[in-house]
């Protein structure tokens, strides 16, 4: 015990000397601290606020404007559309709730389900996340969408609670209109085709940025605010597009595909010869640019049939085939054989040089011996002995041109059989822009322009920063060489040659068609079986401003350019030439007139106003008053034989029957339609009554049905048999 008490003596200072030392250790520190806390408080704390904002700060970048590409009258084909993230607050849903007493969640789930589309027991579910303060409902709401939710929120009183986010997605006002040409964007705004991809940097712009704070449960930290960097607006682009001659090619491109059985597109451009500006392009079976991801219904056909399971990979790779196929501008990223319309470029050449002139005389028995080959002309039995060379050009002859040839090409540059087939345009192949820049070169006395689509370059204040200057790269041909063939090719339009079917009443064209065959797809017997057909053309001839090819690849009920290309190029041009005011032949034809209204005037008011726009009435029935017409209103008939049915009280629908006309000449046709009670209308030749050796080889509806008296039958008159 004693020993004990001894030793605790013995401690006690030592005890009291590490408790002070600790305890003086500790004050120490605390006092180091309060210094350090006071020193960051007082004299740190911008620093350190700073570095907190910084660590609670997000940053949302802004997106910039893409610039809007416009047509060359201003028509807007692709522009930036707000829309709106609908979303909720679960957090501030149920907060509202318990204070209100009212479950807020239904009431949201039951307005939005109505207003958005969207499964109410979805939303009711999102609603019910109360961890949470952003659930989407839907996204890229439209604008008549947005606003029916934000009139219901009012009304309810759910601004906490239901929330709007907006964003811009690109949109195409006309849809499918040029879509080839503009392409379209992905899901971050980039562009993905066309003028959209090849311009991107310049419609793009630059991104902004948004800094906010929010604390751990994702709120807004008011103290502590926001910093905001505005996002610079893209560029915008003005084209040469012509939003009515595109809409004309379009629509004629579909046509063909229909009409022949096209199996892998028709392509089309119009070109100003003396610019290079683009006025059209277009491939048939055009996508929806607002929905790319979409196949075409051809496409569609394609994949169905391939037999591969849904969702399968042979599936979903041959579906994103299509796509790019689909996608692909036709004029510009394919190559195709040109056939006898390059027998323009050859013929140029040839004259230019002088090794031949129009009136220098060939044979053609058929075919022509040419390295060891017997290549043949279209027309089997040849186009006989001492014809000009103009004839032969106007006529298509293969061995007219193959003749020629030899006379200019080094025979060591190229074998004798490619050179004779190239003098055609047969074992090589072009692009379809890159053959009508060529001809356009012919058509513009010899000068070789570049063909664009971009006029302007606009910025986000409306300065223009780029203006397209057109240049001549060079001169390809002389100018007396281009103007002689210019004439030819006319008079193998007006006159006997194989592009007859191209004719435009009114105008000089100058046009040559084209039957290529496709060597690089064989049948089991190693020929080829499909062809290309396709027909280019210029006008007016003696002052040409515009060319236009079209190519039809691959048509199966049809092979031959002047009867799937050439009447439909002859449509084309008789439609755009008098809009582009040009220059006509000094007998212009009649331009169709649109059918007035003529119901509730009286019979004698109709007949004049039918007379004042050269079109013929026959009144049926005893009346007064006109209660019924046929054609409608706004329907387009031939102002020279065009007859309007008024209907009055006691006059009943008269019915007819529709003759058979195919076969018979263009009068005979005409007589029959109009002695049947009918209407007509001409596709095909561009003045088919003035040409009586040609004949109706289609008409719209079958013979022997009954229509209504007064309908308009449509046929097709051409020269069936043009072989190129």
């Amino acid at each position: 015990m004693e020993h004990r008490d001894r030793n605790l003596r013995l401690c006690y200072p030592a005890a009291r000397r590490r408790v002070i030392a600790f305890f003086s250790a500790f004050l120490c520190f605390g006092g180091f601290l309060l210094v350090r806390i006071f020193g960051m408080q007082v004299f740190g704390h911008s620093r350190y606020s700073q570095m907190v904002e910084e660590q609670v700060r997000t940053a949302s970048p802004l997106a910039a404007p893409r610039g809007t590409i416009y047509a060359s009258d201003g028509t807007v084909l692709a522009c930036d559309r707000t829309v709106w993230r609908i979303y909720l607050s679960p957090v501030d849903i149920r907060e509202e709730s318990e204070r209100d007493g009212v479950d807020h969640a239904e009431t949201i789930a039951n307005g939005l389900s109505s207003l958005l589309g969207v499964d109410r027991a979805v939303i009711l579910a999102r609603a019910k996340k109360t961890g949470t303060i952003d659930q989407t409902v839907k996204k890229n709401v439209g604008e008549d969408e947005f606003k029916r939710v934000i009139a219901f929120v009012s009304q309810n009183k759910l601004e906490k609670m239901v929330h709007a986010d907006p964003s811009a997605v690109r949109y195409y006002p006309l849809g499918s209109f040029a879509a080839h040409t503009i392409g379209f964007t992905g899901a971050d705004q980039q562009g993905l085709f066309g003028l959209e991809y090849a311009y991107d940097e310049v419609l793009s712009g630059e991104k902004g940025a948004f800094l906010h704070a929010k604390d751990a449960t994702g709120r807004e930290l008011a103290d502590i605010g926001v910093a905001y960097r505005e996002p610079i607006p893209g560029n915008s682009i003005e084209t040469t597009l012509d939003p009515y001659i595109e809409t004309r090619l379009e629509t004629l491109l579909e046509e063909i595909r229909a009409t022949f059985d096209v199996q892998n597109r028709v392509c089309g451009i119009v070109i100003n010869v003396k610019t290079g500006a683009i006025l059209a392009m277009a491939t048939s079976s055009p996508f929806d640019c607002n929905d790319p991801f979409t196949l075409d219904d051809l496409s569609l056909d394609k994949l169905n049939a391939s037999g591969y399971e849904k969702g399968g990979e042979e599936y979903a790779k041959l579906k994103s085939e299509l796509l790019y196929t689909m996608w692909r501008n036709k004029a510009t990223s394919e190559l195709y054989e040109p056939g006898s319309t390059f027998k323009i470029v050859t013929a140029a050449t040839a004259l230019d040089l002088g090794v031949v002139t129009p009136t220098d005389k060939f044979d053609c028995t058929g075919a022509l011996q040419i390295g060891g080959y017997s290549i043949s002309c279209h027309k089997h039995g040849g186009h006989g002995h001492g014809f000009t060379f103009a004839y032969g050009l106007q006529q298509s002859c293969n061995p007219t041109l193959m003749q020629v040839t030899g006379l200019f090409h080094k025979k060591d540059a190229i074998g004798t059989t490619e050179l004779a087939t190239a003098s055609f345009g047969q074992r090589f192949k072009v692009s379809i822009i890159g053959q009508l820049s060529a001809i356009a070169a012919v058509a513009n006395d010899g000068n070789l322009v570049t063909p664009y689509l971009v006029e302007r370059i606009i910025d986000p204040d409306g300065k223009v920063v780029f203006d397209h200057e057109p240049e001549i790269r060079r001169q390809v041909v002389g100018e007396n060489a281009a103007k002689t063939v210019s004439a030819i090719l006319e008079e193998g339009v007006s006159g006997t040659g194989g592009a007859r079917n191209a004719y435009v009443k009114g105008y000089k064209v100058a046009a040559k068609t084209g039957t290529s065959q496709k060597f690089d797809i064989l049948d089991a017997n190693g020929n080829s079986y499909l062809r290309v057909g396709s027909c280019v053309a210029f006008a007016p001839s003696d002052e040409p401003e515009i060319a236009a090819i079209i190519v039809a690849d691959e048509p199966q009920t049809a092979k031959y350019g002047a009867i799937v290309a050439a009447p439909y190029i002859s449509s084309l041009l008789t439609s755009i030439l008098p809009y582009l005011e040009a220059k006509t032949d000094g007998k212009p034809a009649d331009k169709p007139v649109e059918v007035d209204r003529y119901v509730s005037l009286t019979v004698p008011q109709a007949r004049a106003a039918a007379k004042a726009n050269a079109l013929s009435v026959r009144v049926i029935g005893d009346g007064v008053n006109v209660i019924g017409q046929f054609p409608e209103a706004g329907t387009l008939l031939d102002p020279s034989n065009g007859t309007v049915l008024l209907y009055t009280e006691g006059g009943e629908k008269e019915t007819v029957k529709v003759p058979r006309v195919t076969g018979l000449t263009p009068k005979e046709a005409n007589a029959a339609i109009l002695s049947a009670g009918l209407n007509v209308e001409f596709f095909g030749i561009g003045d088919p009554l003035g040409h009586a050796d040609a004949s109706v080889t289609a008409q719209s509806i079958p013979p022997g049905e009954t229509v209504p008296a007064g309908s308009i039958l449509r046929i097709t008159v051409l020269y069936p048999d043009q072989d190129d």
